[in-house]
Parts: structure tokens; C-alpha cells; sequence
């Protein structure tokens, strides 16, 4: 062995990055343990490690459950890293694309509000499938809620209306 054998102090990680490495590698199986079973079986995760996630439930010791998210951490080093964060990354995207649209629905809302009868043939042309009847009672609705201070339990009905004709 030649002193090129090993490597430098320069190459090797430090201790503290090694830290580092092994709390993010923590926390990404404490985000794997909050997951209810569907959303976990979306990731390519091993046997061992499902089954310490398994057992997470179990413990309920403050003490005992830290180490054991420190062993989690250790299943974590070999695992599919890049799977696992692709994973994650399609999960808050698909997050982001149901928010946008729910963002659109309730701008629809407050547009049939504000506007009523002149917002109403534009939703129709967007969501021909929608109970036009409903819909303008709910609109006429939620405006006379609007106008006399009380709670908006019509747009909220609306909003539900929109939701369900938009088929989220």
C-alpha cells in the first residue's frame, strides 16, 4: 500500500457532511412514514425497509423512536436514491397541477358571483355537463349571502358544484 492507496483529506467528506447526509437521508424516510400504504407503494423501497417503516407505528417511546428513525436513516444508504426523490418530485407535481386547478375553480366561483348571469353561457361553454338549473339558483344564492353579510355557506355549495362537474 502506497500512500496514494487512501484518499486524501481533500476527497473524504467531512464529518459533519457526513452529518448532514444522514439527517436528509432521516428525513426522507420520516416523509416515507407519513405516507398512507397507497402512496408508499408508488416507491422502489426494499423488503428491510418497508418493514421498519412497518414497525415505525409500533414504537411509541421518544428515546426508542429516535434510534429507530437513525436505523431507518442507515436502510435509507442503500436504497434507490434517485428513484425514491423522482418519486417525490412526480408526487409534488402532481400536488402543484390539482392546486392550479382548484385555484381556477375558485376563481370561477367568485367570477359567477361577481358576474352572475354573464359569467354563467362561459362556464356552460367550458363544462357543458354542469345542472345549469342548480347552478343559477346557487349563484343567485350565494349572491343574496353575499349581500346581506351572511356566512357563504351557497358558495361553498357552488364551489362543490363546480368541483364535481370538473370531475375533481
Amino acid at each position: 500500500m502506497t500512500q496514494d492507496d487512501f484518499p486524501s483529506a481533500d476527497e473524504r467528506p467531512s464529518k459533519s457532511q457526513r452529518k448532514r447526509e444522514m439527517h436528509a437521508l432521516q428525513a426522507l424516510g420520516e416523509r416515507l412514514i407519513a405516507m398512507n400504504e397507497a402512496e408508499r407503494a408508488r416507491f422502489p423501497l426494499s423488503d428491510d425497509l418497508l418493514a421498519a417503516i412497518a414497525e415505525t407505528d409500533r414504537i411509541r417511546a421518544r428515546e426508542a423512536r429516535r434510534r429507530h428513525m437513525q436505523y431507518v436513516g442507515k436502510l435509507m444508504r442503500r436504497e434507490d436514491l434517485e428513484g425514491i426523490q423522482a418519486v417525490f418530485d412526480e408526487l409534488d407535481q402532481e400536488k402543484l397541477r390539482r392546486d392550479h386547478a382548484f385555484h381556477r375553480l375558485e376563481q370561477w366561483r367568485d367570477r359567477l358571483i361577481e358576474q352572475g348571469d354573464d359569467a354563467v353561457a362561459p362556464f356552460i361553454a367550458e363544462f357543458p355537463d354542469v345542472d345549469r338549473q342548480a347552478l343559477r339558483q346557487l349563484i343567485r344564492n350565494a349572491r343574496r349571502e353575499r349581500d346581506q353579510g351572511k356566512p357563504p355557506t351557497n358558495a361553498r355549495r357552488l364551489f362543490k358544484l363546480i368541483r364535481d362537474t370538473a370531475g375533481l
